[in-house]
């Protein structure tokens, strides 16, 4: 469920694009006419309006933005500007390339998409890079979260809900014979699994191996797991279960304590505001008897707080 407010009576993209050119054009921008438009048009909208804007002045809009808008506003809105699964594409790059690789922004963004949306990621990834999605997983990580995001990549998963309950009893049983009951890790066996079963069957593993040992998968996972290796695997079992309980924790995590973590709090809230930020807000809320649009009112400022409280929705 979306967040997006967008105005009940359809607007025209050529006036769009005519009201954004106004607001840069003189003596500095109207970074408030350019939040208020762009922050209320929804992914096809906005497409339409980069269209208009491109045959009416010979130029890219976001080129535009990006020299009109600057720091955390100017990436929040660049980032909304693309299309979902370029989006992702252009998230992981960056995270792969950053000052400080950003591998758990990487990690995230992969083991949280279904294979359908990360087949469209790969093929843009290469459109637009040059370069193979696998090579820059290759040049970024190592080891077993390498193989991990690897093997999520290549493998085409079942996206229904259909279940094999007897082929959970047995995952169960031997992703518990490769962790817990065994000195060590057999890592390779929780690749397998982990990348090679839906989404909804790994719910049903999950759900197996507590009816059977009493403790949790996740739990397992911890104590048998660590680094981004252990990010990917809980990501991919959190999100198996319940995604937006997922989010809604990363982004409290990206507002605890001294200072935002305003990348996280840039990525969540613009990948998931068309999709399934309504049940992000109400798992928020459930968890930590606050409402996400005012965690966020606290942690940011200006046009960038009200950009964000935008895609956010009125509170409910």
């Amino acid at each position: 469920m979306s967040t997006l407010s967008v105005p009940p009576v359809p607007t025209n993209p050529r006036d769009d694009a005519i009201q954004l050119y106004r607001a840069f054009k003189g003596l500095g921008c109207d970074t408030a006419a350019v939040v208020n438009i762009l922050a209320h048009r929804d992914a096809t909208q906005r497409s339409f309006i980069q269209h208009e804007y491109r045959a009416m002045y010979s130029e890219e809009l976001v080129k535009r933005l990006a020299s009109e808008l600057s720091g955390k506003l100017e990436r929040a809105v660049l980032l909304w500007m693309l299309d979902p699964a370029e989006r992702d594409a252009t998230v992981i790059r960056q995270s792969f390339l950053a000052d400080v690789t950003d591998l758990g922004g990487a990690t995230e963004v992969i083991c949280s998409r279904t294979p359908s949306q990360i087949q469209l990621i790969k093929q843009i990834y290469h459109s637009k890079f040059g370069v193979l999605l696998e090579e820059d997983i290759e040049g970024a990580t190592a080891g077993d979260h390498m193989k991990l995001l690897l093997a999520y990549v290549r493998t085409f998963r079942y996206e229904g809900l259909e279940v094999d309950r007897e082929m959970a009893l047995k995952d169960a049983k031997t992703l518990f014979k490769a962790g817990e009951k065994k000195l060590g890790t057999d890592e390779k066996t929780f690749i397998r699994i982990f990348s090679e079963r839906s989404r909804a069957q790994l719910a049903a593993i999950s759900s197996a191996y507590h009816d059977i040992y009493g403790g949790s998968l996740k739990k397992a996972v911890k104590s048998e797991t660590s680094g981004q290796f252990e990010h990917g695997l809980l990501t991919i079992l959190k999100c198996s279960e319940n995604p937006a309980k997922y989010f809604a924790k990363v982004l409290h995590k990206a507002m605890k304590g001294l200072g935002t973590n305003d990348t996280t709090l840039i990525r969540v809230i613009v990948t998931r505001t068309e999709i399934d930020m309504q049940y992000i807000k109400a798992e928020y809320l459930r968890k930590y008897k606050k409402a996400l649009n005012d965690a966020v009112h606290s942690e940011t400022s200006s046009h960038y707080r009200t950009f964000l409280l935008s895609l956010l929705g009125p509170n409910h």
